[in-house]
Order: structure tokens, then sequence, then C-alpha cells
């Protein structure tokens, strides 16, 4: 992905500079130099890169910088900032109302991949709730309804549309007429694809705007198409004046940055990013994670979202965590729900470090890792997945045996229980913090309640990324251990856990994050073994 290769070279060019003895003008120099020659590289439009690199220069200006200040933490945050900047329009995007009819109409280029996020975003809001539809009213392409309709099916979404009606403000209208008065809660409306040069379905799709009253009209902006994304954008913004964003085939080779100049452009906010072509390969986006992911600090919240969405079974290790127990079929369990996740290399964007550390391994090699580990558990009696692996320590044997019977090598298997007694020793730690703190008095309790509340302010000052790590992401994750966590439980420290299992001793992340002010912990502490 071609978006993560300039978080690479940006990251890579800010740790040349502070890892560099001689920290000068002309070393500050050359890294904003690698910097906007990446962002060029990848479809950045220009002007904005000028801006860009002149507002960093002013921030850090070696002339007027007092002698104490330290200049490796505010020219990581001064990068940090503008490029946050950069991606982000300053407008707030619709929020649909439960309990009401919500519209919203699709807009974009043919091939932009229109319809397959349609039936993306009504699966995103029907698995939060919403009681969502789709209705066709592309009637210029040969196939769409037959498209929509096996994506609808697929998806379990109810659909409307027509196979012999040739005008599409009537079909719009009709389906959303008809799904009002079923009471659904989103209705998404598909259009045909067009140009800015095709002044007649410029002029349809005015007419879908008029007879259908959308509360939201977003522009599919495909992330292939570079420089142009910006003038297709802004003929869409004065046709259609549209309200989001959303940005899809960020999964293959294509730059992303004209798609970013785009939003700069016409400020307007990128709702969603598509990720791939399963129904789930659909993020929310926001300018700060965005960054963070882009600079490999991860995006705790969507990393919890996505958990939370994927509604995997945890009951059991939930009740283990909170007796302090961890057993290898604890740990069997964990193993296969991160394999339901979906590829390693998108949940590496979101663990912070995880993406540097996974280096030259793809998502193939990855896979087969978690998979060797899994056959290891497979091959194990009831007793033995049951227990705490102890017994493995007093019965050598028993590593030989399972090795054999699962085509490993007994070293895998002890890596294996080393990393249970690891889980097993944090659930252990857990479960007596959780015991103390229930011990605790009304008015310690009061004591307490008040100084995380201050440590939670203090984090969450000064612009720190949602989700950037700090206290709040330590606070959820006590709530999903301690208190039961619905159904993405446990899933953080699961993530954490993959790192180790993965080969790696926690996340580099961008250099010195963690302790810059306003920017929690989110770049870990250590760096990853290679």
């Amino acid at each position: 992905m071609v978006l993560q290769d300039l978080g690479r070279r940006i990251n890579a060019a800010v740790s040349d500079l502070t890892r560099s003895p001689n920290l000068d003008e002309k070393a500050f120099d050359g890294m904003i130099k690698e910097i906007c020659a990446a962002l060029l590289e990848a479809d950045v439009n220009v002007k904005l890169v000028g801006t860009l690199r002149k507002s960093i220069k002013h921030i850090v200006n070696f002339k007027d910088l007092p002698p104490a200040v330290n200049k490796k933490r505010l020219i990581q945050k001064a990068v940090y900032d503008e490029l946050v900047k950069l991606v982000d329009p300053h407008a707030e995007p619709f929020k649909p109302k439960k309990g009401k009819p919500n519209v919203i109409m699709f807009v974009g280029l043919q091939g932009a991949g229109k319809t397959t996020t349609c039936t993306k975003l009504a699966r995103h809001y029907q698995s939060r709730g919403f009681k969502a539809c789709l209705v066709c009213a592309d009637t210029f392409r040969a196939g769409a309804f037959d498209q929509l309709k096996q994506n609808a099916t697929k998806a379990k979404i109810p659909y409307f549309g027509s196979l012999t009606s040739t005008d599409p403000a009537l079909v719009a209208a009709e389906g959303v007429t008809k799904f009002k008065k079923e009471r659904f809660e989103i209705i998404i409306v598909d259009t045909s694809g067009r140009h800015r040069q095709e002044k007649d379905l410029f002029d349809e799709m005015t007419q879908i705007q008029s007879a259908i009253s959308p509360d939201q009209t977003i522009m599919v902006l495909d992330a292939t198409i570079g420089q142009q994304a910006e003038a297709q954008s802004k003929a869409f913004k004065e046709t259609a004046d549209y309200g989001a964003i959303i940005i899809t085939k960020t999964d293959g080779h294509a730059a992303g940055g004209g798609a970013i100049s785009a939003v700069a452009a016409t400020h307007t906010p990128i709702v969603f990013i598509g990720t791939g072509e399963h129904m789930l390969d659909l993020e929310r986006f926001s300018p700060q994670p965005f960054i963070s992911k882009l600079l490999g600090m991860g995006d705790m919240a969507g990393l919890v979202e996505h958990v939370q969405a994927l509604k995997l079974d945890q009951k059991d290790t939930m009740k283990h965590l909170a007796e302090g127990v961890f057993t290898v079929r604890d740990l069997r369990d964990q193993l296969q729900n991160i394999m339901k996740m979906g590829p390693l290399s998108k949940m590496a964007g979101m663990i912070p470090g995880l993406g540097q550390m996974m280096g030259g391994m793809d998502d193939e090699e990855g896979s087969m890792k978690m998979k060797r580990m899994i056959y290891i558990c497979d091959s194990m009696t009831t007793k033995e997945l049951d227990s705490d692996g102890k017994m493995f320590v007093e019965q050598p044997s028993r590593m030989t045996r399972v090795a054999k019977g699962s085509g490993t090598s007994v070293r895998e298997v002890e890596e294996l229980l080393s990393q249970q007694r690891v889980m097993g020793g944090m659930a252990s730690k857990m479960s007596k913090a959780q015991k103390n703190m229930g011990a605790m008095g009304g008015q310690n309790r009061q004591q307490m309640a008040a100084m995380q509340k201050r440590m939670q302010s203090l984090g969450q000052g000064g612009g720190m990324p949602s989700g950037g790590g700090g206290v709040p992401d330590m606070s959820a994750m006590m709530k999903m251990l301690g208190q039961g966590g619905g159904g993405g439980g446990g899933g953080m420290p699961d993530m954490s856990t993959m790192m180790k299992m993965l080969g790696g001793g926690g996340g580099g992340g961008f250099p010195g994050m963690s302790s810059m002010p306003g920017l929690g912990g989110a770049g870990g502490r250590g760096r990853g073994r290679r």
C-alpha cells in the first residue's frame, strides 16, 4: 500500500534527524525536503506541499528558538500537527439520527466503487443498530441493479430498484418513499457514475437530488486517479454540493495523495476509507488517527471498534481473566479470533509499532505463523488445553509428542507455552489489582476516581490523537478486561500479545511521541526486534 510507504518515508526522515548528533538548520532543511518529496510522489498537490513546508519552517525557526527548548520534540510535533491539518477540512460530517429516516445519496466517477461502498456503508450502520436499506437509481449502467441486488442479498440488506424504468429520479423517489413508509432509518441511494464532462448525467444527478432531498450527499473518490481527483471533486462540489467523501481502493498501489488534495480543495470531510473488497473493509476516517496510523503510531480506537463490530465470542476468556487464569485453550481461542479480524497488514496499521516490526513479513507469512500455533494447540489433549502449561515443564515428553502431532518443532511448542505463561502472569496481576480496588473503602474510591479524571483530562488535552494511547486507552482496556467489555472484550491485550508472538518486543512508532506533551503514549516505548 503506497500510503504506508509514504508513512515510512516521513517517519524515516524524522527519525534520521532526531537521532542525528548535530541537529542544525541544514539537517532540518534536509528532513523537510525528504518529507515534501515523499508527499509529491504520493500525488499530493504541489501547492499544499508548499504550504506545509512553510508552516513547519515557521514553527521551527532555529533563530528564534530559546536555548532550553527540546528541538527534537518540537520538530516531531510540528510535522505531526501540519500533516493533520493537511487532511482536516475543519468541517463536521453529517451524523445520522436513530428513529428517523436519514437519506444518503452517493455520487462519483464511474468505476470508483460506489455500488460496493453503498453496501459496505449500509452494513456498517446495520451492525450498529440502524435499520438500513439500499435503493438503486443507476439506470444508465447495464447490470448496475443486478450488482446491487447481489451485494445486498449477500449482506442481508433490503433493496429496491427497477429493471424496466429509465428515469433514475423516479426510481429514487419511489424507493425512498417506500422505505420511509416502512420506517427505515438509513436509506442509501446509489446513482450512476459520471464525469464532469458529461453534462446530461450531471443534470440527472441534480434531478435525483431534487426528487429525494437527501440529508447527506457523499462523493466516492477512487484513490488511484491521482491529480485528477482535485478537478473532479471541485466539479461535483459545484453541481451536487456533497457534504462528505469516501476514498476507495486504498489497499492497492494507489498513491492516495490526490484524494487528500481533494479534501483540502473542497473543505469536505472524509468519512470513511475503503481498504479492500470484503464487506468489513470500510474504516471510519478521522484526521488524527489517520496520521497516527500513517506514521506507525497506531489507531487503537479504530482497532477496538473493529473488534467490537466482529462480535467475537469472548465469554469464557473474560471469565478466566477475571479469575486471574489464562489457559492454553484461551490462547488458542485468541489466535482464532485474530485470524477472523482480517489481513495482518490491516491490523498492523492500527497497532503502534507493529507495522514497522512486521517489516518484510507479508500477510501470508504472518497468517501461516498463526496457523502453526493453532495446529500445536489442536494436537494437545483436553487436559493439556485446559491447563496452565506447567505439566509440559514437568513432563517434557509431552512437548515432543505435540510437536510430532502438529508437524512443528519442539522450539515452536516452547515459544507458544512461553507466550501462554506471559498472558497467564498478566491475568493474575490484573485479577489481584481488580480485587484490591474492590476492597477499597468509599473514600478511597472517590479519591481514585478523582485522580483518574485528572489524569484523563491531562491525557486528552493539547490535541492528543483519538485513541493515541495514554490514560484513555488504559481505562478502556481495564473496562474490557475487568468488566466484561462487551463483544470485543480482551481485544486490546490480545493485539499487544500478537506483537510478541510475531517476534517483536513492542512498538517503535513515531520517535519520541510517547513523551511528547499532549500526544499520550502513542508511539510505544521499546523498539521491536527486526
